[in-house]
């Protein structure tokens, strides 16, 4: 079974229109996601398109802010803070990667905790590893959806997640956790890595490097969820971090590149902006 996140994610968001359609009425407006973009980086530009025509798609509203790679930290900075301080914007996006002079972990700390659809700022962290309520991050999040639309049961499985990172493979194996799934963490330094990936019933990859998992990675009927974006470097086609030729006819459950995670991560951030807006106006 492939599991389209395409699919998915359409539909999830014809419900949020759904919902958005009665807010003017409810709230006097519609949710409101800004969007910072620095510089011109192809990838970068590429997303905060997808998200302002997600943002169409569901009925937010959404401005996207251009600024120069030439930007200073500090006008980074006050920009986040007059967004802030505007009751008007619900949702504030820094798109990353920034450019080298600016600190990336300085930027997310200084968007208001209420405002950060990316669930990224570290009170967001700190409040999900403590089942603390939380916005939580776009991609993990849309990973377990995933999970549960594919009727996937995630209670009482070994999951292997191979990756660290703080946007995906750490806060992704928490919400496994939460699931009460039983789950090893692996990256790049991990000892006879194809031993411990191949005893995962549910196998989540993130780990940036093209086709990386291999068929003999892999456990005959495992559920797969590629997380990779990367550019084949023989065909230069978009792929994932799994060899998805080789891997689907093992596995039960599988996402595709393109078309997997991507749809559901973006789908995840009109979720998360919605809930941003009920919750600041709840207070």
């Amino acid at each position: 079974m492939i599991i389209s996140g395409k699919e998915l994610s359409a539909q999830l968001k014809a419900e949020m229109a759904e919902k958005v359609k009665g807010f003017p009425a409810l709230y006097g407006r519609v949710p409101h996601l800004v969007v910072i973009l620095v510089g011109e980086d192809p990838g970068s530009v590429s997303y905060v398109k997808g998200k302002a025509k997600a943002s169409a798609e569901v009925g937010i509203r959404n401005t996207t802010i251009r600024k120069p790679d030439t930007i200073s930290e500090q006008e980074l900075l006050e920009l986040i803070a007059q967004l802030n301080a505007d009751d008007e914007v619900d949702g504030i996006l820094v798109q990353l990667p920034l450019p080298k002079h600016i600190d990336e972990d300085k930027v997310i700390a200084a968007i208001d905790k209420a405002k950060d659809v990316d669930g990224f700022h570290p009170l967001n962290v700190a409040a999900l590893w403590q089942k603390q309520p939380c916005t939580l991050p776009c991609t993990p999040k849309g990973i377990i959806k995933m999970l549960k639309a594919a009727g996937v049961t995630i209670e009482g499985k070994r999951a292997v997640v191979i990756g660290r990172s703080n946007i995906v493979g750490l806060p992704v194996s928490k919400l496994l956790l939460d699931e009460n799934a039983t789950v090893t963490i692996t990256h790049s330094r991990t000892r006879n890595l194809a031993e411990v990936t191949r005893q995962a019933e549910i196998l989540v990859v993130a780990i940036g490097r093209p086709k990386f998992v291999t068929a003999d990675m892999v456990a005959d009927g495992a559920v797969v969820i590629d997380v990779g974006v990367n550019r084949d470097p023989e065909t230069g086609k978009l792929c994932g971090d799994v060899d998805f030729a080789a891997i689907e006819p093992k596995a039960s459950v599988i996402t595709p590149v393109p078309g997997g995670v991507g749809p559901m991560t973006i789908c995840c951030l009109m979720e998360n902006t919605i809930e941003c807006f009920l919750r600041r106006r709840a207070k």
